[in-house]
């Protein structure tokens, strides 16, 4: 069916069963102290999902309703950090709709991993409505790492398994955010990859490490404030900047220069769901006005996918495009958005987010509506869900008001972004291809690499991993004589670990040799 327009009442008016819009929102935080009585991630997802329909005002009419489910896959199913040992859904997006009672629907989906794919799923099935490809839907998730801990820590056996046969598609980007050079000196994860972006923006500001440690914490106590007054949140103690920043047993380094008080919070039981429908199925539901949030503008982008291959580790030419993007589509600019929440793994992720799209890091807005993953909560790949849930309550209660959600998935590397309003826009949703501007990212090469290192060097950027003893091993990424860059580990030297944590190592000057594909730098 064509879009049909006619003017009416100042808008202009398009076919209802094209018009998509978010009607539903819900979370939940599990706070069971015993792990034998949590509910199990799917079981906490189900419970979201029946708030998001409970708030429509729909309900079980809604999920009866629901012609695809798309379940944002689980930590355990992404990571080996967090591998659960009490068995695995061989369909997790069927078991989610066993739960819910959503026999009806056809599509079930699970994606691949990235804290973008929430915000990434939106803005894909809000232009499936429009070409009539689906009416109504869920996104959800749900992670009870605090319960799965809490059980291996007690020695009990839980059972996370089921098998409720069928097939599911899987949407997203497989290819795993590292390379295997980079896998092969240790540099596996976030919480390797962000600390080494974190230095490289120091180095960037000039700034000393106790300055930028305080400014870090600075940064980041706003964010815990607004945890402290969010019921929903997992740490609500309100910590001070000094206390973020500070290291001490109880606030120990991870990856330096970050403290535990400055990674994202996994091991937390969250669970949240948001149901999109077109206005017509809406209004076939019951479905009053006053629960609609529309999409006004969005974009989808991502940088070059190994930190190698970067031009820099201080910046990101995807966040810069997804938002003029997203601004362009809504026709709005920055001074209109009235909320905002930017992605907040660690505190890189906020200050290159604040730099690219020219926002002020002490905006009076705040740059958060939940809390962000420290203090709210980092429930894997979902996080982003709570976000713009909490986003929809936020316009809801404020009709007119426009809010924006940014999502990062990897190392500062897929980016998306949404603009929500309760006010209808006066176009249809149309988002420009995103293959137009990606080619413009594509086109900027970082430095050559390396793989094989020998000879004089010197120090790009730096991280040094902790475990519960102390300095752990070095990661670096470093410059050869002919300015191509490499990435290699130090020597485990304690003392040597030890000081890098201490004194400034950005731009020293040392020797690289590589021996059995693993490069190590000395310094001078």
């Amino acid at each position: 069916m064509e879009l049909i327009s006619l003017h009416f009442k100042g808008y202009e008016a398009m076919d209802e069963s094209r018009v998509p819009i978010l009607i539903g929102s819900g979370q939940i935080t599990q706070r069971e102290p015993d792990p034998a009585r949590g509910l199990s991630p799917i079981d906490l997802t189900a419970a979201a999902v029946q708030k998001a329909a409970d708030d429509s005002g729909a309900g079980s009419s809604l999920l009866q309703s629901l012609d695809t489910i798309v379940l944002l896959r689980s930590f355990s199913d992404t990571s080996w950090r967090f591998t659960c040992p009490f068995g695995t859904y061989s369909n997790p997006p069927k078991s989610l709709a066993n739960r819910i009672g959503a026999e009806n629907a056809r599509s079930l989906v699970y994606t691949h991993p990235g804290g973008n794919m929430p915000q990434w799923c939106v803005n894909r099935m809000f232009e499936m409505i429009t070409k009539g490809e689906l009416e109504a839907a869920v996104i959800a998730g749900g992670e009870a790492l605090a319960t799965q801990k809490g059980a291996q820590r007690a020695g009990l056996q839980l059972d996370w398994s089921e098998d409720p046969g069928g097939n599911f598609d899987i949407w997203g980007v497989e290819t795993r955010g590292w390379s295997d050079m980079e896998d092969r000196h240790k540099m596996a994860g976030a919480i390797f990859a962000y600390p080494m972006i974190e230095n490289a923006i120091r180095g960037n500001r000039g700034r000393t490490i106790e300055q930028h440690g305080l400014a870090m914490g600075k940064l980041f106590s706003r964010f815990a404030k607004v945890a402290e007054d969010n019921p929903l949140a997992d740490r609500r103690q309100g910590f001070t900047a000094e206390q973020i920043a500070s290291v001490n047993p109880d606030n120990p380094y991870i990856g330096f220069p970050y403290t535990k008080l400055m990674n994202s919070n996994a091991f937390i039981d969250q669970a949240a769901a948001i149901i999109l429908t077109s206005t017509k199925k809406a209004r076939e539901l019951g479905v009053p006005e006053e629960k609609w949030v529309y999409l006004h503008g969005c974009a989808d982008a991502y940088d070059h996918w190994y930190l190698s291959d970067r031009i820099n580790f201080h910046s990101s030419p995807a966040m810069s495009k997804v938002a003029r993007e997203a601004f362009e589509m809504a026709e709005c600019s920055l001074d209109d958005i009235g909320a905002l929440d930017l992605y907040s793994c660690f505190p890189s992720a906020v200050q290159i987010a604040c730099d690219e799209m020219g926002i002020d890091p002490d905006d009076k807005r705040g740059l958060t509506v939940t809390g962000g993953l420290p203090y709210f909560g980092g429930p894997g790949n979902n996080y982003v869900t709570h976000s713009i849930a909490e986003m929809m309550n936020t316009v809801r209660g404020n009709p007119g008001s426009k809010g924006l959600v940014t999502a990062n998935g990897n190392y500062v590397t897929k980016q998306s972004a949404g603009i929500y309003s309760t006010e209808r826009p006066n176009k249809p949703f149309k988002p420009k291809d995103p293959k137009i501007y990606q080619a413009e990212i594509d086109a900027e090469r970082g430095p050559a690499v390396t793989e094989v290192a020998n000879g004089k060097a010197v120090i790009e950027t730096y991280t040094v991993m902790h475990d519960r003893k102390g300095p752990s091993f070095g990661i670096l990424f470093g410059r050869l004589s002919d300015n191509s860059r490499f990435i290699a580990n130090t020597p485990a030297d304690p003392s040597l670990l030890a000081d890098m944590t201490n004194n400034d190592y950005l731009g020293v000057a040392g020797m690289v040799s590589s021996s059995d594909g693993i490069n190590v730098f000395t310094p001078e």
